[in-house]
């Protein structure tokens, strides 16, 4: 399937930052609900190039966006800033600004994080949710791997060395990639300095949390608000070899969720793309019932 256009967009933050998204708008009049995604801590909006344009294809309208620190949107002064209930707020500023009052929320990893933060900060926007491979709780295994490369320095000269870099960090949760994915996957994890070399596409700094918290800071018990979310539809999407989102936890969500459902993706890590058939088939199931 072909991708689809998308046009670009800016808003501010409450404190003064200029965050950056990606509007996918389908062709003729679009279903009454937008999909709102957010995307992992690492990562940018660029992840759901794929899912956008086929929920686009399908009557959806798709807002993915860069959190503050990634990406195009403007890094953060203070870099205590870089949690999810500040992030939740950037997300809720975002609403006001596009007059969206109820969305769909599709949150990856940390974005699912945030989806449970906004539905604390503002319930009655969130029509129904897809928490792709994160719950309210995680792995310690998960934990350690993301806080070992999470904002370290990295030494990379071309774009052959960040696709190497992407496959090094990456190969375990994606086993099936050639050559070719990993140049793609570069190519959304990183940007280009003005000398032409790839750096990473977010700031270093959305580690110092981590660092003054320890990794478990990165996931506190948000169990309490994943049961608010899940009073209303909500759909858990696992990857079958997941380290983050453990099948103790879907199960426990599961059953504390009053509107919960699971999918798992075979033989993917942390965390699925969406581009999975196993994946997109299930979201694309999950969205014709909520609107």
């Amino acid at each position: 399937m072909s991708s689809v256009v998308f046009s670009e967009f800016y808003w501010t933050s409450s404190d003064g930052l200029k965050l950056y998204g990606r509007d996918y708008q389908p062709e003729g009049i679009a279903r009454p609900l937008p999909v709102l995604a957010i995307h992992g801590l690492t990562r940018n909006s660029a992840d759901f190039d794929s899912i956008a344009s086929l929920l686009c294809h399908e009557g959806y309208r798709v807002l993915a966006v860069d959190v503050r620190g990634r990406g195009t949107s403007q890094r953060a002064g203070d870099p205590m800033t870089y949690v999810p209930p500040v992030y939740a707020g950037d997300i809720t500023a975002l609403l006001d600004h596009k007059n969206i009052e109820r969305a769909i929320f599709l949150g990856t990893s940390m974005g699912g994080l945030i989806t449970m933060c906004v539905a604390a900060l503002r319930p009655q926007a969130i029509a129904a949710a897809i928490l792709n491979d994160v719950g309210p709780e995680v792995a310690p295994e998960g934990l350690a791997r993301i806080a070992a490369y999470t904002g370290k320095p990295v030494s990379i000269t071309n774009w052959a060395e960040a696709a190497d870099y992407a496959r090094v960090i990456n190969e375990a949760a994606f086993p099936h990639y050639d050559d070719s994915d990993w140049t793609a996957f570069a190519e959304r994890i990183f940007t280009e300095n003005t000398e032409g070399v790839p750096v990473l596409a977010y700031d270093p700094d959305i580690s110092a949390p981590i660092r003054a918290g320890g990794a478990a800071a990165l996931v506190p018990d948000l169990w309490p608000l994943f049961r608010t979310l899940a009073e209303r539809p909500t759909l858990i999407v696992r990857g079958g070899s997941s380290d983050l989102l453990s099948p103790s936890i879907a199960a426990r969500m599961l059953d504390e969720g009053v509107e919960a459902s699971l999918v798992e993706v075979p033989d993917i890590g942390h965390a699925p793309m969406l581009d999975e058939p196993e994946a997109s088939e299930a979201i694309l199931d999950f969205l014709s019932k909520q609107t």
